[in-house]
């Protein structure tokens, strides 16, 4: 079947005068409220942009929320994770001689140690005299932070505060058990916003990252989670979290679409896996340093690659007491496949002081394995 047509009824010259009229004087109206809307659109749309990409922190005014009974978060939920979590995480300002910074860090130990990012305070190290670590804790007490001990190599730092009474202390998770897919938390304080919690999913495992190359103490090495929640500047030392609010990573680094350059999140954020991080945080408050793991010997670091290839080799070093010679060619660490010198480095450094790995080798066209117990290097800069 087809609709039926209607045909309309005749209408008067007069009306039809007085429908134009009101078309037009419409017109007019929307035209101005157009114009006036594009205006104020590109002007909002351009105090964004400004804010977005100048690093600098946003003035947000606080709105008004319904009390913390009428809001009682049902367990289980995102909301009922974050208000648990939330209170352990802090935000850091650095105040230091040419280098004031901001990031995040969060609680471990009831007896106000905290962890973070080395880059975050590298700043305040230069210069402690001049310089004041600040501590911004969740409901906006503030106090004076001192450096416990830092590991470049692993881009980590631990702090010691004066804590506020009741403030959770945020437990360890196993990051061996984490897999692709799973969901993550991730908070701190990006372009200093305060108690920012974004949520994603575990995008990548072992993913090779290096930061800070461009630092007078050379790069970090990091065998990263990647995640797609949202990292910004800002949220470096922030915690990972994963379903049960357990910290399964150190949020340290985002790819950006330049290098150097800073940009907004563009899903691909990288954190420091728990293993590694709670053990240099160990190390740290037990010593005051922390030691990083090594075989003993000098890369080519202009070889292509696959694998990485040996140059020099350290007398004494466990790489020399397993049998391992210039020229040759690592091409597997506990049958995880080398890319380069900079995967052999962080898959090394994957494990702690005295674990014992397995090396595939390359010599001429013979290959064979080499068990190599990792000896521990100082990490004090």
């Amino acid at each position: 079947m087809t609709a039926p047509v209607t045909t309309p009824a005749p209408v008067e010259r007069n009306a039809r005068r007085g429908d134009l009229w009101w078309w037009v004087l419409g017109a007019v109206i929307v035209l101005a409220l157009s114009g006036v809307g594009a205006v104020l659109g590109l002007s909002l749309g351009r105090q964004a942009e400004i804010a977005g990409t100048s690093g600098a922190p946003i003035d947000v005014p606080p709105l008004p929320q319904l009390s913390a009974e009428a809001t009682e978060p049902e367990p289980g939920t995102v909301a009922a994770l974050a208000a648990q979590v939330l209170p352990g995480v802090v935000t850091l300002s650095i105040d230091a001689v040419g280098a004031a910074g901001s990031g995040s860090g969060f609680i471990v130990s009831d007896e106000g140690y905290l962890v973070t990012n080395n880059h975050v305070i590298e700043g305040a190290v230069a210069s402690p005299e001049t310089s004041r670590i600040e501590v911004i804790f969740f409901d906006g007490t503030r106090s004076e932070a001192e450096i416990v001990g830092r590991n470049v190599s692993y881009d980590l730092a631990v702090l010691s505060v004066e804590l506020p009474p009741g403030l959770p202390v945020l437990a360890w998770g196993d990051d061996d058990r984490v897999r692709v897919g799973d969901s993550v938390i991730a908070i701190g304080a990006p372009l200093g916003l305060r108690g920012t919690v974004t949520q994603g999913i575990v995008s990548a495992v072992n993913r090779p990252v290096t930061t800070g190359s461009n630092t007078a103490q050379g790069p970090s090495y990091i065998d990263a989670i990647q995640t797609d929640a949202s990292i910004n500047p800002g949220n470096s030392g922030g915690p990972l979290l994963d379903g049960d609010g357990l910290v399964i990573g150190v949020n340290t680094a985002q790819a950006t679409q330049a290098p150097g350059a800073i940009s907004g999140n563009i899903g691909l954020g990288f954190a420091i896996p728990a293993s590694d991080a709670q053990r240099i945080a160990t190390e740290i408050i037990d010593t005051g340093s922390a030691t990083t793991p090594v075989i003993g010997v000098t890369l080519d670091s202009t070889y292509p690659g696959p694998g990485a290839l040996i140059d020099a080799v350290t007398p004494g070093s466990p790489a020399s007491g397993a049998g391992l010679q210039p020229g040759d060619l690592i091409t597997a660490v506990d049958g995880r496949p080398v890319a380069d010198a900079r995967t052999l480095i962080i898959a090394i450094r994957a494990n702690a002081p005295g674990d014992v790995i397995e090396l595939t080798v390359r010599r001429g066209f013979e290959e064979f394995t080499a068990e190599v117990t990792l000896e521990a290097r100082s990490d004090v800069p």
